[in-house]
């Protein structure tokens, strides 16, 4: 109990806990923003590469791979409300082990698509944060062996 005349030795402390600790819950919310904002970007990017790849193994022949897979991933990475300007890569050659398209009828194939996007994370004010984050996926997918290419 404060006796009469006497000063309240708590007053002022919200305002003195309020100054400490809005800087802390700031930068809080600051990291689960970029977080969440990197996280929905690698969900997008993903899927898209994941397109890309789907719709390029579809096709009869490398430049209509190459052309699909680039138009799914860009309309995949729309769809979602990515705002980057993709780099969509298509490999129909292959690799070493699996040929792509030139592989002879009866033989495995496959194609593989990388997808890149640079994801800004200038709006967001945290101290030592980066102001983009690369994000890349790449996916492959067979080829029909039985089918011509």
């Amino acid at each position: 109990m404060i006796a009469a005349g006497q000063p309240d030795r708590a007053a002022g402390n919200a305002a003195l806990e309020l100054v400490i600790l809005a800087p802390v819950l700031l930068f809080l919310i600051g990291l689960i923003t970029a977080f969440g904002r990197v996280s929905t970007a690698q969900n997008a990017v993903s899927a898209a590469a994941q397109d890309a790849v789907r719709q390029a193994s579809l096709q009869l022949d490398p430049a209509a791979a190459i052309a699909a897979g680039r138009a799914s991933a860009q309309a995949a990475l729309a769809q979602d409300g990515l705002h980057c300007d993709p780099q969509v890569a298509v490999n129909t050659s292959g690799s070493s082990s699996t040929p792509g398209f030139q592989a002879q009828v009866g033989q495995p194939a496959a194609v593989s698509a990388t997808v890149r996007c640079v994801v800004s994370l200038a709006q967001i004010i945290v101290p030592g944060l980066p102001g983009s984050d690369t994000i890349s996926e790449t996916f492959t997918s067979p080829l029909d062996p039985y089918r011509q290419r």
